[in-house]
């Protein structure tokens, strides 16, 4: 069965269109143009604003005059992964989904699940000529991987909803009423280099084949981050004559590092022994979480430079020094992770060490706390450290009039009361809270399974059951 096939047959062929658009974070102007242009053959009300949100509104259908407006809101980007064995060019080619028994899947790469079916679900409404609906504004952010500038700058006054329903929640038996704020720890170094010596042999490591994901809602599954493995072949090894040419690790400021790449020089062979020993141990470290883990070494050529000693020393420790993982959980919502910081991406080359971290908290003094931390080390062997990009939380409002009435329509059409929580992952809902306050807000969607890693897959009894739910509560909002 192809992708295409599956029901709802209206979902899953927007879906199929969003995805033959190249529609990488920052690089939104092609999916821009497509979207703009569906509203516009609709002849339906098209706005595209200054920073490229399209919004597209649609009247009620006769009988629903009365009711509250609807936003329906989901972003365009997604998240570019792929496996390094996976030839693929995002900026040109199209997403390759295939059924794979109850999921559907990518070959090699992410799916774009996240948020694509979000945003595939919106054009399917804003196409049916026999869904029952108020009043509806459509949504369509951009750039929310990588600092949610679409929300940053959403141009106010366009917006008339009362209601807005996020589509951009994984668990289709959740439905979330708050989120984890956001900043990013950057750190820069300018490292001194040298010539290796003439007894020098250079060698390459590869560390591969990690689940990865999501940095927000995978950070409490203990997966292995590529960075900080990477870094335990380095950090205390100068006995070895180890010195550090390149490093190449992770890949986004929001996913799990599942690869990591460098080029060293060693002057005692001994290390290759120590290296194997320690690949043992690492693996059976992370033999739960990360079974299909790859650690290799091989020899390559001599490189041009190297870092000198003293640096390779202050950088790998700082390293070490760098919290990872979740670093507090909430004392409000049970298994809700508070607080967490994730090592991203690591770059070192001709001379510049780069780090890219993510921080995350539901409480703003928490996440500037994290973020306190994770720079302090770098600070201290006096390296350039920046906090950008930093976004609110979304506070839950447990009495919330949407909530109530989709917890108990959910209850009525599944027979089981649904899982009311916060997430840690940032939604734009605290951002558009801020520029539209006083909206009534809930997200919600189908489940999809490790997005922002090649592995995301998406669930199909799970898409027709958000699907059915949908367009219920739609035909059910409140009135005026």
């Amino acid at each position: 069965m192809q992708v295409r096939d599956l029901e709802p047959k209206k979902l899953w062929n927007n879906f199929e269109d969003l995805n033959a658009v190249p529609r990488p974070s920052k690089k939104e102007e092609r999916i821009i143009k497509y979207v703009k242009e569906f509203g516009e053959k609709l002849n339906l009300d098209t706005y595209v604003d200054k920073i490229g949100n399209v919004i597209i509104k649609k009247s009620a259908t006769a009988g629903f005059e009365n009711r509250k407006t609807v936003i329906l809101q989901s972003h365009l980007d997604m998240v570019h992964q792929k496996n390094s064995d996976t030839d693929f060019d995002f900026d040109t080619q199209g997403i390759i989904s295939y059924v794979d028994g109850d999921w559907v899947k990518a070959k090699g790469t992410t799916l774009g699940a996240d948020n694509g079916i979000g945003a595939a679900s919106m054009l399917a409404i804003l196409e049916s000529s026999d869904i029952e609906h108020p009043n509806l504004e459509c949504l369509f952010t951009i750039d929310e991987e990588t600092g949610m500038t679409g929300a940053f700058n959403l141009e106010t006054g366009i917006l008339d909803g009362q209601i807005l329903l996020n589509l951009d929640t994984e668990d289709h038996d959740e439905f979330s009423i708050g989120c984890a704020g956001g900043v990013d720890t950057n750190v820069n170094y300018e490292y001194a280099t040298t010539i290796p010596s003439d007894d020098a042999k250079a060698y390459r490591i590869e560390i591969k084949g990690l689940k990865g994901g999501h940095s927000g809602v995978d950070i409490d599954l203990e997966r292995g981050n590529a960075n900080k493995i990477m870094n335990r072949f380095m950090v205390g090894m100068e006995q070895y004559g180890l010195q550090i040419s390149e490093i190449n690790g992770g890949s986004l400021r929001n996913a799990i590092p599942r690869e990591s790449f460098a080029v060293i020089t060693i002057e005692n062979e001994d290390y290759l022994t120590v290296f194997e020993a320690l690949s043992k141990k690492i693996k059976a470290e992370y033999a739960y979480t990360d079974a299909d883990m790859s650690i290799e070494i091989s020899a390559t050529e001599i490189p041009k430079e190297v870092m000198v000693m003293g640096d390779v020393e202050k950088l790998t420790n700082a390293i070490l020094a760098v919290h990872n993982g979740v670093y507090k959980m909430s004392t409000v919502i049970a298994n809700l992770v508070e607080t967490s910081s994730s090592l991203a991406r690591i770059i070192v080359k001709e001379g510049t060490f780069e780090m890219q971290s993510l921080q995350r908290s539901s409480v703003d003094s928490a996440k500037e706390d994290v973020a306190a931390t994770v720079g302090a080390p770098f600070r201290l062997i006096g390296a350039n450290v920046e906090h950008t990009g930093s976004y609110p939380g979304w506070e839950p409002n447990p009495k919330s009039e949407i909530l109530e009435l989709m917890e108990s329509k959910y209850t009525a059409s599944f027979g089981e009361k649904p899982k009311v929580t916060a997430i840690h992952a940032g939604l734009e809902c605290g951002l558009l809270g801020k520029k539209y306050p006083g909206v009534d807000m809930i997200s919600f969607g189908p489940t999809i399974r490790n997005p922002h890693s090649p592995d995301e897959k998406c669930n199909i009894p799970s898409v027709v059951k958000f699907w059915g739910f949908l367009k219920d509560i739609l035909k059910d909002t409140p009135v005026k």
